[in-house]
């Protein structure tokens, strides 16, 4: 596929080229002022994100007094408005100024985690959920097309990669902060620790605004009414089912967040602080591994082997997974901690591998669309994702481990699959 024009929207001249991509990631970020102000905002807003993941279950359950079952009912509406949100985030960054778009989706994000203390009973908890994920959702959607405009090739794996690894330091920051009023446990530190998200959020706004124009589409800067080119998403089976095989292939984001602990917890002999000691193993691995496991996916053939071995490991994770049931604690995690890693490298993997799929098949002048048919796949597998992981590992043990695998690795070839068909229409020599 083309690459996406770089020239720039402010002037209407070429700008200089970008920097040859640094060997550590922190040197990629301080190279280009696009990367720059994006990995700024993406820290400071992920802090606020993971203040938000770490207290919302215990602060609608133990503050606001809602019922196991309607959390769940919050957490699914959100979910939803997300997977809608995803979509409409793409569509917007192709018609609208992309920079304004991620500013409103963030604003939208950080109000709403302001209003928070304000839940004080089921319905408003819905509400300010809703915003706070679709927010949330939208804006991802708007910064994956601004990298598709302003980056090409191995660059804009490389900018995912260096965003994702900031993105896990700001939760693991987020996550630290929450910590205080889990200590505390009154409504009032919960309340001051959202008042923490929420500003860190909306401080991230006024960096972004600073981007450069060149990240909006051209359409948007030349103020034309002409018709887009490139075939709609809708009209690309490809791309569908690339989307589809992706958001199957993400369950195993669902599986470290809400099918594993459950396991820990109900089928293992493992101490439940094993859930947040595997947290910390993947957090580091990835802020270590993403950017070095990165290269090169930009290349269809390697995205496609990339993402296979990818599948191969996750498969092999979940039987690891299985074994740590009906034994002695020591071994359980031991065996916890190695799936975990090997978990984590698949997760790296994948994340690799599908970012360099997702815009190399992707049509250039409708990369927000396409991205967006890409993150809303990604938001409706999570928002199934709790009853799937009930369904499977929970209630049927290692019959769900075998379905699981069964997924990871179909799914897996099935996008490798893609990949080479699409080298092979490309006419990339096999390597």
């Amino acid at each position: 596929m083309p690459a996406p024009s770089n020239i720039s929207t402010d002037t209407g001249k070429t700008p200089p080229p970008l920097s040859p991509a640094p060997r550590h990631w922190l040197a990629a970020v301080f190279a280009d002022r696009v990367l720059r102000l994006l990995a700024a905002g993406t820290l400071v807003s992920s802090i606020g994100r993971g203040v938000f993941m770490t207290v919302t279950v215990l602060y609608l359950t133990f503050i606001v007094g809602l019922s196991v079952a309607e959390v769940a009912v919050v957490l699914t509406a959100a979910s939803a408005v997300g997977v809608a949100t995803s979509m409409l985030g793409g569509i917007l960054a192709d018609r609208v100024s992309a920079r304004r778009l991620l500013v409103s989706f963030v604003a939208i994000e950080g109000l709403a985690l302001a209003c928070f203390p304000f839940a004080g009973s089921f319905w408003p908890a819905v509400v300010i959920a809703c915003l706070v994920v679709g927010g949330n959702r939208g804006a991802n959607t708007a910064r994956s097309a601004i990298i598709g405009r302003a980056f090409t090739g191995s660059e804009r794996v490389g900018a995912r990669a260096v965003l994702r690894t900031v993105q896990n330091i700001g939760v693991a920051v987020g996550g630290a902060i929450a910590a205080v009023p889990l200590l505390i446990n009154t409504p009032q530190a919960y309340y001051a620790t959202t008042g923490v998200a929420a500003a860190a959020t909306l401080a991230s706004m006024f960096i972004t605004v600073r981007l450069p124009g060149r990240v909006d589409a051209a359409r948007h800067a030349d103020s034309t009414r002409a018709p887009r080119g490139g075939r709609s998403v809708w009209k690309s089976p490809r791309y569908l089912a690339l989307a589809v095989l992706s958001a199957l292939f993400g369950l195993q984001f669902g599986l470290a967040e809400v099918g594993l602990p459950l396991w820990i917890a109900h089928r293992t002999d493992a101490p439940i602080v094993m859930v947040s000691i595997l947290l910390v193993i993947n957090t580091v691995l990835v802020i270590a591994l993403q950017m070095p496991l990165s290269r090169g996916t930009h290349d269809l053939r390697r995205a496609g082997n990339v993402v296979a071995i990818a599948g191969i490991t996750m498969a092999l994770t979940c039987g690891i997974y299985s074994a740590t049931a009906g034994v002695g604690p020591g071994l359980a995690v031991a065996l916890l901690a190695i799936g975990m890693t090997a978990h984590t490298f698949a997760e790296i993997l994948s994340s690799a591998g599908t970012w360099g799929l997702s815009y190399e098949l992707a049509e250039p002048e409708r990369v927000g669309e396409y991205q967006g048919m890409f993150a809303m796949a990604f938001s409706i597998g999570m928002m199934f994702t709790p009853g799937i992981m009930a369904l499977t590992v929970i209630q049927n043990g290692m019959a769900g481990w075998v379905v699981l695998a069964t997924i990871f690795l179909g799914s897996a070839l099935g996008m490798t699959a893609i990949a080479r068909r699409a080298a092979v229409n490309a006419g990339q020599p096999k390597t």
